[in-house]
């Protein structure tokens, strides 16, 4: 696993940029003797055609955010020191990558009462629509999806959606010096506060409330007219207990402004306690907690549950690293965790 890594970590991938990167896992899956198959830049490989099993789905994502400023290394060298290893993508998300792998290859030799889908996929970071969408009408429905990011093995059974709303408010431009116009900036006014005061009745216990907040505006052409338009921009977070089309939904009947969201795909997620998998993982003794940040759980229309190994806050910042001892006790619970699940 750790040769494995380290051989991705020398191959640079970010997004949409990962040709290389899968290359090279699908020569090391191939020698390992899995059958993989491939649609741009994402692998998969499954244990038995899709049939009257539920089918378990495993993921992982390839592809990298460029180099944070700071770097006392090259991200692209791979250095093993004091059992850590340094570079790249390491810790997001290669550590769930070559861990999840592993697994796979262990669970998949004995029977099991599910269909078993391994994946490594590409523009994760990006959130881009040639990753893990690309590859869901190849492998079939999905009853339960492990989505391997860096969580200290906690089990995330909450996950913020993302929606960015742009804004608009229109006025009427006038003199500055005289009482004409409309101000567009102080009709804004009422619908930015809205956006601040506003609180969405369901509140998750894992995530809180939805979150909203005006994180830009823009507005005026030179000191002595009145602006006739002003525009901003606000970031919501979804809390998994609404769908982001109810959102939006909410926002447009009640802030008094045009909000057109940018985007409807970028779902928050939460699966029941009592859902097989979570009760596995109590069990097991595994934590539980709501996760601020987003994976490709936003893309996934079916229940899943994100835990892998490394910690998040080592996510796309310098000297990036995972420990070995991660990698190996993630395999042990990933066995364990999954071994003849009833789904």
């Amino acid at each position: 696993m750790i040769k494995l890594l380290s051989e991705l970590i020398a191959t640079p991938s970010p997004s949409k940029g990962e040709e290389a990167a899968a290359d090279l896992l699908e020569k090391r899956m191939r020698e390992r003797g899995l059958e993989v198959r491939r649609r741009l830049n994402n692998l998969w490989v499954e244990s038995e055609p899709a049939g009257s099993k539920p089918t378990v789905l495993l993921n992982a994502h390839i592809d990298t955010v460029r180099p944070a400023g700071g770097y006392t290394r090259d991200p692209y060298a791979p250095s093993l020191e004091d059992g850590k290893l340094y570079g790249l993508g390491s810790n997001d998300d290669g550590g769930s990558l070559v861990a999840l792998l592993e697994a796979y290859c262990i669970l998949s030799s004995r029977p099991q009462p599910y269909r078993l889908v391994f994946s490594a996929t590409a523009e994760e970071e990006i959130c881009g629509p040639g990753g893990i969408e690309a590859i869901f009408e190849d492998i079939g429905p999905v009853d339960f999806g492990l989505i391997g990011e860096p969580t200290g093995m906690r089990m995330a059974i909450a996950e913020r959606g993302l929606l960015v709303l742009d804004c608009k408010v229109h006025g009427r431009s006038g003199h500055a010096a005289r009482e004409e116009g409309d101000n567009a900036i102080y009709k804004a006014l009422k619908s930015i506060e809205w956006f601040r005061s506003y609180r969405f009745p369901r509140v998750s216990e894992f995530l809180g409330p939805v979150k909203m907040t005006v994180t830009g505006i823009n507005a005026g052409t030179q000191h002595n007219i009145v602006p006739d338009l002003c525009t901003f921009m606000v970031d919501i977070r979804p809390n998994g207990l609404y769908t982001n089309e109810e959102i939006v939904s909410t926002v447009q009947a009640s802030c008094g402004c045009e909000a057109v969201p940018r985007s409807l795909r970028n779902n928050s997620s939460s699966i029941p306690t009592g859902h097989p998998a979570v009760q596995r993982g109590l069990e097991m003794g595994l934590e539980t907690f709501g996760s601020p940040t987003t994976s490709n759980q936003t893309r996934c229309h079916f229940t899943t549950l994100k835990m892998g190994p490394g910690e998040s806050s080592r996510s796309h910042t310098a000297d990036e690293y995972i420990l070995v001892s991660e990698i190996e006790e993630a395999v042990d619970i990933y066995v364990k965790f999954l071994d003849n699940l009833q789904i």
